[in-house]
């Protein structure tokens, strides 16, 4: 019951000089003002400045505005990791309107879809994904207006569109004042999920999140100022986990990658001093395989966050003999990308390579700036046991969980049941109170009764030295039930390795009743972020 007489709450009202609405937005404009000759941006635009680099995005905020764009209208983008993609994160918001970006790998289906469901007012488009916006423009309803986005590092595909962007924000005003929230709860982001089953689901962000994730991101990967960030992680992806504002909260500089390569990696890391960078299993596995030709020797160490499925401890041994330092994080689109890390503990340095692997493995602890992670029974919502063997959902309560689905209330309602976040990730809780992912809801195998995780088998599979990739998922089984199927890709020049002498491995390694009983040879397909795509897989094993 409140105090009516209470003194703190008495003539202490919130006013404009002790209250504003947090916003990443701010970041730039602080640092602009404090470092304004720093360089901001490296790529294919040459270098920018965080002066030129906070004109540019005024100038596109100003220009949306006078093409009559407002508050809450959804500007969309399809792009990769360009600079005008950096660009549209911050002056899409400066008018009050909302970021959409849209995953480059999807079909024009999905995206006119997306367009639809988001009802974007404007769409710029990279030139080179120009034919999959043109069908996706020919099959929705809304008709934005189109603007191309061109590209000195590309120059194949067609301009599509109403404008180009240079021309767009070239008579933007400079000294454009930009809208400020006037509530943190209002949306600054769209992100859609991967749609794995039916349509994607549109998760709205709002300013005061995408604030705390931010700074949550330079406090717990310890950014220093004027740290430099490589562009491995897609833009498109959760606003690239957020670090898309991060980077300037440190004044740092982001060095733009289009095509992610093992070559070009180590060329940016060796020529730009690249301190930081984020990439799911996929790029762990460019680098730990580059080829001797790709390969660069590093003066220094480069931090490395990784997020999806937890890395093999072989992958990380062969990324820290490259120079890299590898951190796990986690999170969903739901969270703004990974909101809780593994965060290390000296003593754990003495342990054995494996061993120290295998904690690395972990999820973690939540992030500073999330208030409450949590291993729950989904039905009782109890928490499970501190056991390191008990599994349950992994549950997610705080400021950066998002606003809901966009126009899907049903939804929203049960991703927050019993006033936590339900990620559909399984998972242990440890002693030590460190959480660790065991499986998806969906990707959980039954044998006989007994729980196998895709996970551990997976990690056994990957210390196999013939296995470049690998998946495990269930295959209907008369006798068990469930019994475990893997898809192989084999590393290049051991093609002669068979399916006996995978499963003789495993049961080397493994509870035989874990063991795949069939193997699958073959490429993986994944999403433009690296997960490997298992619904799909599914659809492949043999009868």
């Amino acid at each position: 019951m409140t105090n009516p007489t209470n003194p703190y709450e008495t003539d202490l009202d919130k006013n404009s000089a002790n209250y504003q609405a947090l916003t990443p937005l701010s970041f730039l404009e602080r640092t602009a003002k404090s470092f304004p000759d720093h360089i901001a941006v490296i790529g294919s635009q040459g270098k920018t400045t965080y002066r030129d680099f906070y004109i540019r995005c005024k100038k596109l905020a100003s220009a949306l505005t006078r093409h009559g764009i407002q508050k809450g209208d959804t500007v969309a983008v399809i792009a990769p990791n360009v600079q005008p993609m950096l660009e549209c994160h911050y002056g899409v918001p400066m008018t009050g309107a909302v970021i959409n970006t849209i995953n480059i790998r999807l079909d024009a289906a999905a995206i006119a879809f997306i367009l639809d469901h988001g009802e974007a007012k404007v769409l710029f488009v990279d030139r080179e994904f120009s034919d999959v916006a043109k069908d996706a423009l020919a099959q929705c309803e809304v008709k934005p207006f189109v603007i191309a986005m061109d590209d000195a590092e590309f120059k194949d595909g067609e301009l599509i569109g109403n404008s180009e962007y240079e021309a767009f924000i070239a008579d933007g005003d400079p000294d454009f004042e930009w809208l400020r929230p006037t509530d943190e709860w209002e949306a600054i982001a769209l992100n859609y999920t991967s749609g794995t089953t039916g349509n994607p689901k549109g998760v709205v962000y709002h300013h005061r999140g995408a604030y705390l994730l931010a700074m949550g991101n330079v406090i717990t990967t310890s950014m220093s100022r004027h740290a430099t960030y490589l562009w491995t992680v897609p833009m498109f992806h959760c606003n690239g986990w957020c670090f898309t504002w991060s980077l300037s909260v440190v004044a740092g500089t982001h060095v733009c990658l289009r095509r992610v390569e093992a070559g070009a990696i180590f060329d940016a890391c060796a020529d730009h001093g690249v301190t930081h960078m984020c990439g799911a299993p996929i790029v762990m596995g460019f680098i730990a395989n580059a080829s001797d030709h790709d390969r660069r020797d590093l003066e220094h160490r480069v931090n490395f966050f990784t997020a999806a499925a937890p890395p093999p401890a072989s992958i990380i041994q062969k990324m820290e003999e490259s120079g890299f330092d590898v951190t796990h994080l986690y999170g969903l689109t739901e969270t703004y990308g990974p909101a809780v890390i593994n965060a290390w503990h000296a003593e754990w340095d003495e342990l054995p390579p494996q061993e120290r692997a295998q904690m690395k493995a972990r999820q973690g602890v939540n992030y500073e700036v999330l208030e409450d992670l949590s291993v729950r029974d989904p039905e009782t919502m109890a928490p499970v046991p501190r056991d390191g063997e008990t599994m349950g959902e992994v549950m997610f309560k705080g400021n950066v969980v998002m606003k809901g689905y966009l126009k899907n209330p049903s939804a929203t309602k049960d991703a927050f049941i019993g006033g936590w976040f339900h990620s559909g990730d399984l998972g242990v809780w440890h002693p030590d109170g460190y959480v660790q992912l065991k499986d998806r809801s969906k990707d959980i195998i039954i044998s006989g009764g007994e729980n196998i995780s895709s996970i551990e088998v997976e990690d056994t599979l990957y210390r196999h030295p013939a296995i470049l990739e690998a998946a495990v998922v269930a295959r209907p089984d008369e006798k068990w039930g469930e019994t475990p199927c893997a898809f192989i890709n084999l590393k290049e020049g051991h093609d002669a390795v068979s399916e006996q002498d995978i499963i003789d491995f495993c049961r080397d390694n493994l509870a035989h009743y874990k063991c795949p009983k069939h193997i699958v040879f073959g490429e993986l397909p994944k999403t433009s972020t690296g997960k490997i795509q298992k619904f799909k897989l599914r659809d492949r094993v043999p009868s």
